[in-house]
């Protein structure tokens, strides 16, 4: 009954987020909450929403902060060479421009972390997708993928949670994944390239003249229409107020100044912002790679190192309590976003995990399994970690589901190191679970519908998997 019910709360709230029925911070509340009574555990809900409001607060405390620290890192200009780099090689092509995105989020997914991937991914790219009006769902999946595959890392999580919960070592899991991890990267990269590719057929092949002239008719549009109807609809002339719109400017100012101011106002980051501290470019370089440094290692909780670095970031950048609060009051609304969804996602996990639900339905798929699968535990291993890192934490999968697992594997021969390697390959999706805080890091700054989000990355993301799963069963890891 409680897999039945599992499967069900799950779909549920998947469903109704994707129709868009319900906003996800309510979908993640009340739907867990209706399930917890129609269990017969109403009276514990507030034990169950403690206990994963608990085990959360770390998450929600490292993502408040991570905002805080990574958009004062962005005001001050430290990612401006970063940003203009990357301009430097999209222009405008929407192919160019989702590769990019590919790429730099799996460069910057070498901290381990994903909510400062997304945080850095989506500030670069956000204004060019934005400028040439290209999918914005195209951007947060490529990310999402991207930093799947590199989230593999022995500092990323899941591999450091299969050697724990498998007493193997780190490295013994991840160095002989690499060619398989690398054939899913570069999958990644290909499937950036068919997806700009479409883009760019949908959108053409633009320049940056073509983008600023289209942004300068809507804007004189906008001007005309406004002047329509403060003037009254008797007013004539509209139609020459279009022509000049479509038109004007045409004749201003030599080429190259033209060009110039081109490229001025297709800068992602206003160059001459108050903010700027160019002065203090190296200190801000170097605390954050001191940062980074940290977290690989480990020397402090990565919620502790965020907070420190955020008050110092504040403190030597905005020496004056005004500018400081200005730059927090800036920051806010991701930090209300991002933490209030961590909260509610922790009703849901919550609930999922107090009344059982986890435990019936990791089970339940255990017992499915045919006896004649048992020497190929590796790659039902595989194919399992999809969907069950998806409707699943990490923790749950990898300390409640994989011993399972490989105690049935280890039966039939198969070596923990497999299992453990096998669990790996449903990251890519896994990182767009609802259950992951970072996804909702990535969808509320990129402004995107965690449904939409879902519809689109879903797909692509199994795929990725599978190729990984392909790419170890030909090179025998798994």
């Amino acid at each position: 009954m409680l897999t039945i019910l599992g499967f069900a709360m799950i779909a549920t709230f998947l469903v109704l987020i994707m129709m868009k029925k319900m906003s996800p911070i309510a979908a993640l509340v009340l739907i867990p909450a209706l399930f917890c009574v129609f269990v017969g555990k109403g009276a514990k809900l507030g034990d169950y929403v403690i206990d994963g409001v608990t085990s959360l607060a770390p998450t929600a405390a490292m993502l408040m902060f991570a905002i805080v620290y990574f958009g004062v890192m962005i005001d001050v200009g430290l990612f401006d060479p970063v940003v203009r780099g990357i301009l430097k090689f999209c222009k405008a092509d929407p192919m160019r421009i989702v590769v990019g995105t590919a790429v730099l989020a799996a460069i910057v997914s070498l901290d381990g972390d994903g909510s400062t991937t997304f945080m850095i991914t989506v500030s670069a790219m956000y204004p060019l997708y934005k400028r040439l009006k290209m999918s914005l769902v195209v951007m947060t999946g490529v990310a999402a993928m991207a930093n799947g595959v590199m989230n593999t890392l022995p500092w990323g999580g899941p591999t450091a949670r299969a050697a724990t919960a498998l007493k193997v070592d780190a490295s013994d899991i991840f160095v002989p994944m690499i060619p398989a991890l690398a054939v899913g990267l570069l999958g990644v990269f290909v499937l950036s390239y068919v997806l700009g590719m479409r883009e760019r057929k949908r959108l053409g092949v633009l320049t940056l003249g073509d983008v600023l002239v289209e942004e300068k008719v809507e804007e004189k549009v906008e001007e005309k229409e406004t002047e329509s109807v403060l003037v009254g609809a008797g007013s004539g002339g509209s139609g020459t107020g279009k022509a000049a719109a479509v038109t004007g400017g045409s004749g201003s100012g030599t080429d190259a100044d033209d060009e110039a101011d081109e490229q001025k106002r297709f800068q992602v980051l206003d160059p001459n912002r108050p903010t700027l501290r160019p002065k203090l470019y190296w200190f801000n370089a170097l605390l954050t790679v001191a940062l980074l440094t940290c977290m690989i290692m480990e020397w402090l909780p990565i919620p502790v190192l965020f907070l420190l670095g955020a008050a110092l970031a504040l403190t030597v950048n905005f020496p004056h309590i005004p500018d400081q609060k200005a730059r927090l009051a800036a920051h806010a609304d991701n930090v209300l976003n991002v933490s209030g969804m961590v909260f509610a996602a922790a009703v849901f996990t919550g609930v999922l995990q107090g009344t059982g639900m986890v435990d019936h339905m990791a089970r339940w798929m255990v017992d499915v399994i045919p006896s004649g699968m048992g020497p190929h535990m590796a790659l039902v291993t595989g194919v399992l970690s999809l969907p069950l890192t998806y409707f699943m934490s990490n923790d749950g999968f990898y300390f409640g589901v994989l011993p399972v697992l490989a105690e049935a594997g280890a039966a039939h021969g198969v070596t923990p190191l497999e299992m453990a390697r096998a669990s790996l390959v449903g990251q890519p999706l896994h990182m767009s679970s609802p259950l992951v805080p970072a996804v909702y890091v990535l969808v509320g700054m990129a402004k995107v519908e965690f449904g939409d989000h879902t519809k689109f990355v879903v797909k692509w993301a199994a795929l990725t998997c599978l190729v990984i799963l392909g790419a170890g069963i030909l090179f025998g890891i798994i």
